[in-house]
């Protein structure tokens, strides 16, 4: 790894503590306006300044993302294919490394689907893609995507994991399950854990936690934050656990205190007192 890409992982990776809050935002890609991002602007942007990375479409980075931000960008370089589909899991190339570049991003991340129907077409493709970035010292993420038909377990998440670094894969996002240290263990590049579906607020931190403690490097999380009733104060919370070691009480404990405070001041700029209550 040369030092341009190394300078690039130290912007995903922060070498102060070793670990990275990615905020995923990429889903329209395959899913349209999805619950939380139907406006993107107004979603992402409060969540900007507390993300170590934003991993985004090129669409919506051009279109929606302030262009004076100094948080680093992954960008969503597979696709092709949308939950209406009937081939949901063969995805393409849709994005240049040129363009890439020409955005300024430290990255890209592509979807491996192993064990799918097209599994060599991604593997395949993304192996080709790894050549483009290393000639351009951009970093590499292999998503681990998993079809509805195979379990998120440990055995079929290190398989995965490893054939992704086998091929080339700087870093990669893959889910958190039981014996994830066997993930972890067998892979020899960075891991972030991909937040997944929207599940309550303890239960997220609490994976997150779990994940970190058993070696990944961070998470690269989205529904389980901009779907919160209080993202802000959700991705808070999630950095406390990533880079202070917060237990998942304690972040859950963040959580709320920020959250009743930021109710407060939306109270207060409504011209609603804090202790103001509704009289029948």
């Amino acid at each position: 790894m040369d030092w341009g890409m190394k300078n690039r992982l130290s912007k995903i990776i922060k070498p102060k503590t070793g670990r990275s809050v990615m905020l995923a935002v990429d889903h329209g890609y395959f899913l349209g306006p999805t619950s939380g991002l139907e406006d993107f602007r107004a979603s992402v942007t409060p969540l900007l300044s507390f993300a170590d990375t934003l991993f985004v479409t090129r669409g919506m980075l051009r279109t929606c993302v302030d262009p004076n931000t100094d948080v680093p960008v992954m960008l969503r370089a597979s696709g092709g294919t949308s939950i209406l589909g009937k081939e949901l899991l063969h995805e393409g190339v849709t994005l240049s490394v040129e363009d890439a570049i020409r955005l300024n991003a430290v990255g890209i991340g592509y979807s491996i689907l192993v064990g799918a129907d097209w599994e060599r077409d991604t593997i395949l493709d993304f192996a080709r893609y790894v050549d483009e970035a290393e000639r351009y010292g951009l970093i590499a993420m292999a998503v681990t995507a998993v079809g509805k038909d195979m379990a998120k377990d440990a055995r079929y998440l290190a398989l995965a994991s490893r054939m992704a670094a086998e091929h080339g894969a700087h870093m990669v996002k893959t889910y958190y399950c039981e014996g994830f240290e066997k993930v972890v263990d067998t892979c020899p590049v960075p891991i972030v854990m991909a937040g997944g579906k929207k599940i309550p607020e303890l239960d997220a931190l609490t994976m997150a936690f779990n994940a970190v403690s058993a070696g990944a490097v961070g998470v690269d999380m989205g529904r389980n934050i901009f779907q919160s009733d209080s993202p802000v104060a959700m991705i808070q919370a999630v950095r406390a656990v990533v880079h202070e070691n917060t237990t998942p009480k304690e972040a859950f404990q963040l959580f709320q205190e920020l959250s009743e405070k930021e109710a407060r001041a939306g109270k207060k700029s409504s011209g609603v007192a804090a202790d103001d209550s509704v009289k029948v």
